[in-house]
């Protein structure tokens, strides 16, 4: 079912046409205060929205999936970006059962196995955490951009997000790899030392590997699954088709 919110998708894209970053932000926040919360994994995407949002002190809500088999360079990051920052970062683990009775069923890396039970483990450590951090809100912000792969090159800046009933917006939707890594050197925003050896998207420390030269930016992630869709299901969104109406107009 959609909700009236899903009307908005349609005029919030014509408006960010051309948008800044940090107006882009200023809008969600302004438009959905204390309903708008921004996701990190503490990749360079990430990072740059997380100095966006602090250092212009926008009311947006920042919090992390802990999976619980992260990198310990992602926890240095982290680390690292509350010292610069002093701003809260807000955490979600998995549910200790639910992880319990995974490993106790199927051993501590059975996701290596099968498709299914990757899709499995990626529910109980991101997919579950992720539905308790989005309760209530109306607004995603997400680091995708479009060149990270070819289903990301099918969606758009804003989009709606039937699974979780609220939009999803991509500030950096257009940005580049090279962009993005100048603007964090420019800006001395903390980066984690795994982009200096490879890795272009991180995850999990078993599921992710750095990537040659030429490969997709999605290679690295579950890379034994060849034929796979590269997505966890965190970012699996149906492109956005003939929503209702604009019933809350936006801004001009």
């Amino acid at each position: 079912m959609e909700y009236p919110l899903a009307g908005l998708v349609d005029d919030l894209r014509r408006y960010l046409v051309g948008q800044s970053v940090p107006d882009t932000l200023a809008l969600i926040a302004d438009h959905f205060p204390g309903q708008a919360s921004f996701s990190t994994s503490f990749g360079l995407e990430d990072q740059i929205l997380t100095h966006f949002i602090f250092t212009h002190d926008l009311p947006i809500r920042v919090f992390t999936l802990d999976t619980g088999r992260n990198f310990q360079e992602t926890y240095s990051t982290w680390n690292k970006t509350l010292l610069r920052y002093q701003k809260p970062i807000e955490a979600f683990a998995p549910q200790q059962s639910s992880v319990e009775a995974l490993v106790l069923q199927k051993g501590p890396n059975s996701f290596y196995e099968s498709i299914d039970n990757r899709k499995e483990c990626c529910y109980i450590r991101k997919m579950e955490p992720l539905q308790r951090a989005l309760a209530g809100q109306k607004v995603w912000v997400t680091g995708i951009r479009a060149e990270q792969s070819a289903n990301r090159q099918q969606m758009h800046p804003a989009e709606w997000d039937d699974t979780h009933q609220l939009i999803k917006v991509h500030p950096l939707f257009d940005w580049t790899w090279e962009q993005a890594r100048a603007f964090a050197q420019e800006h001395s925003i903390p980066v984690s030392p795994l982009h200096q050896q490879g890795f272009v998207s991180i995850g999990c420390a078993p599921c992710t590997r750095a990537i040659q030269p030429g490969e997709d930016f999605r290679a690295g992630r579950w890379w034994w699954e060849d034929q796979a869709a590269k997505e966890c299901g965190l970012h699996a969104t149906a492109p956005h088709q003939g929503l209702d109406p604009v019933v809350e107009p936006l801004p001009a």
